[in-house]
Parts: C-alpha cells; structure tokens; sequence
C-alpha cells in the first residue's frame, strides 16, 4: 500500500495555540446538546419512527437534557411532523430547547420556520461546507463565494425571526470544521457574527464539527483554542464542539476542546451515531468526576 499518497488534510492555526497544556483538568461541565435524534437516527439500520422518536425525546428530556436536536425538519416529511407533533401536543418542556438543522439555503431556512411555528425555545443552526476540499472538489467555489453563503443564510434567519417576532437562538456551523484552514473558519465566523451581533441576553453558538476526524487531539485543541481567542463578541458567543470518532479520539477531542475554551458539547448516548459514531456523552460526563 503506498502510504504516502494520502497527504494530511488539516492545517495548524497560523500561530502557536498551546495553552491549553497549562490546564490539568477541566474544572466545571459544559453545556450537553444531544444529536441522537439526528446524527444517533441515522446510524440505524431501521431509523427511528414517529412515536419512537418521542418516547426517545421524552427520555432525553428525563434524563436531563436541556437542549435536543430533534432534526432536519426541511430534510424529509418524518422529521418535519416528528417536530409539528411535539409543539403541537406540547410535549416540550418549558426548560428544554429544541434545536434544529438547517443548510444554508434559501428554501429550506424557510421551510424550517414553518416547522418550527407555535415553539417557545428553539435553537436555529445553520451550516455550510468550509473545508479546502469540498471548496476545491465539490462546489467548486472560492473563498468569497463559500463565506457569502454563510453570511446570507445568517441574514435569512435574521430576518426571519424578526418578521415572525420570535427570540429564537441561532447556531452556525462552518462545516467539515477540521479540514478548513483555522484563520479561513475564524473568517467566515466573524461574517456570521457581524450578521447577528449577540449579546448577552441572547448569544449566539458557533459550532465547531469534527465532521471527520483528521488529526490528533491535540490539533483539533489547537484549532478550537484559536478560534475562541479571536471570534468577535467572544463574551457573547458559546462556542461549541461536535466531535465524530473517525480515529476513534472523540472523547479526547471534546475533552481537550474544552481545555481550549469551548462551553458546549453536542454529542449522543453511548456514541452511537452516523458513520464511526459520535462522542459519546455519558462518557465524558462519567470522566468529569
């Protein structure tokens, strides 16, 4: 096998971002998302149906989860009525938000908002693909052009929540996060942000996917600690990890993330999730103590 015509797909933060090593141990619990309505559902041979669905949300929200993806509601007739049933027979509970998924484009933001009509709480992410090889091989885009369909698909969920006179929350993603240049994620971030312009009464996430795990853990530390010293309105910001376990490190991923700043983990129970599976969350909840 010739090893050496797979080159390395990350790339280092253009500065040192090591003081992360200073810390021994994380020293208080981020916030929990859990994805295993989504991400856990689609590594199912037979995903889930409709009332399984809720009898897993109504176990996610017992179990003490405070915010749950429940889906992709523009992806597929399922998940749009699985989240038109839950707001309709009131089966969200008042503390817990549900979070939902979006690309970034035009007719599906809008067909999420009509799935999301009548909820309380509800988290809105948004994403698009950043990485230098989807840039490269898949659409074909240059830099500008990928970050102005991040910028736009923020100023649509703006604009959107403002006509609908909703509070919800917003979330971004610069997907397949580990495989884009750090300084070309911050970039892009910042555009999305400068959209949105959090505060303190409502703060926006920034979402940092291992879509595929491509380094070792402490690159991923290296690349998460960059970002949360240089985002905008980082006071405002929670920013949040999304670890899969391509190289099986997903737990390392999410533990050394948080030593490099970040505040929230979306992960699923047991990690079961889509291709290597997710991080698992009750593991790095056990390894808290």
């Amino acid at each position: 096998m010739n090893y050496k015509k797979y080159q390395k797909q990350y790339f280092m933060p253009p500065v040192p971002c090591y003081d992360w090593v200073k810390k021994d141990s994380i020293d208080h619990a981020p916030v929990w998302c859990s994805v295993d309505l989504r991400d856990g559902n689609q590594a199912l041979v037979i995903p889930m149906d409709l009332d399984t669905k809720i009898e897993f949300f109504k176990l996610l929200c017992k179990v003490g989860f405070k915010e749950i993806e429940v889906g992709f509601p523009a992806a597929s007739e399922t998940e749009y009525v699985f989240l038109r049933r839950l707001i309709e027979e009131n089966l969200i509970p008042d503390d817990v938000t549900v979070q939902v998924l979006t690309q970034a484009r035009e007719h599906i933001i809008r067909k999420t908002f009509q799935a999301l009509e009548g909820c309380k709480n509800a988290i809105v992410h948004v994403y698009n693909s950043t990485s230098f090889a989807q840039r490269q091989q898949v659409f074909k885009k240059d830099k500008e052009e990928i970050k102005r369909i991040a910028v736009e698909g923020a100023e649509l969920l703006q604009k959107l929540t403002e006509e609908e006179n909703e509070s919800y929350r917003f979330e971004y993603s610069p997907e397949s996060f580990t495989g884009t240049e750090p300084e070309y994620a911050l970039e892009v971030c910042n555009a999305v942000l400068d959209v949105w312009k959090p505060t303190a009464d409502r703060k926006a996430i920034i979402n940092l996917p291992s879509t595929v795990e491509l380094s070792m853990p402490h690159v991923y530390a290296s690349q998460v600690e960059y970002m949360s010293k240089n985002l905008k309105y980082r006071d405002n910001v929670v920013l949040s990890l999304h670890p899969h376990n391509d190289r099986g490190c997903g737990v390392s991923d999410a533990e050394l993330g948080v030593l490099a700043g970040a505040d929230r983990v979306e992960g699923t129970l047991f990690g079961n999730g889509e291709r290597t599976g997710n991080v698992d969350i009750i593991t790095l909840a056990m390894n808290l103590y």
